[in-house]
């Protein structure tokens, strides 16, 4: 038997995207709306600065400031690193770091030191990410008001990270 090829003649096929349309109109608004609900915020960060090798005059010293505060599992400490003085100790309130015990005394700080924008957090290596994000954010800023609406302003922005030195209190049974 003989089989016959039958051919096909070409028929032009329209290729339909009228479904496809209709998704993407509805689709392209909808992720355009959400994206405002994507965004990363970013905080540069710094490792600790190596004192450099020239003497600091006397009149300098006097305004020098080197802020460091460690962040230990019960308590925070503010220091200077520059005369290795322990500015504040301020303890844990309800089990949790006190940072906002923390921004008030730098805030006061500040006052002392307007022109210091540089401060090194140095955290145990088991620090909680939330407790080194909370210390950034007392550290960075602060609101201060003007003719009644509160303006948010610069506090220590250069933020420094490092490790903290083992903790000599705990060593010492809690005494320092």
């Amino acid at each position: 038997m003989r089989f016959r090829r039958r051919r096909s003649h070409d028929t032009e096929v329209e290729l339909n995207i009228t479904a496809f349309l209709n998704l993407m109109v509805v689709l392209i608004p909808f992720l355009l709306i959400n994206a405002v609900f994507a965004q990363v915020s970013i905080l540069q960060l710094n490792l600790p600065a190596v004192n450099d090798s020239s003497t600091p005059t006397p009149e300098n010293e006097k305004e020098k400031l080197t802020l460091e505060v460690l962040i230990y599992t019960d308590r925070y400490e503010v220091v200077d690193r520059s005369s290795s003085a322990v500015l504040k100790i301020v303890k844990n309130k309800d089990d949790k770091h006190d940072a906002l015990a923390l921004h008030d005394f730098l805030v006061e700080l500040k006052g002392k030191f307007p022109k210091v924008t540089a401060v090194t957090l140095l955290c145990e290596d088991d620090t909680p990410y939330e407790d080194m994000i909370h210390t950034m954010d007392a550290v960075r800023l602060y609101s201060k008001e003007i003719n009644g609406q509160p303006i948010k302003q610069e506090l220590f922005p250069d933020i420094s990270i490092g490790t903290a030195p083992p903790d000599r209190t705990a060593s010492l049974g809690g005494e320092a």
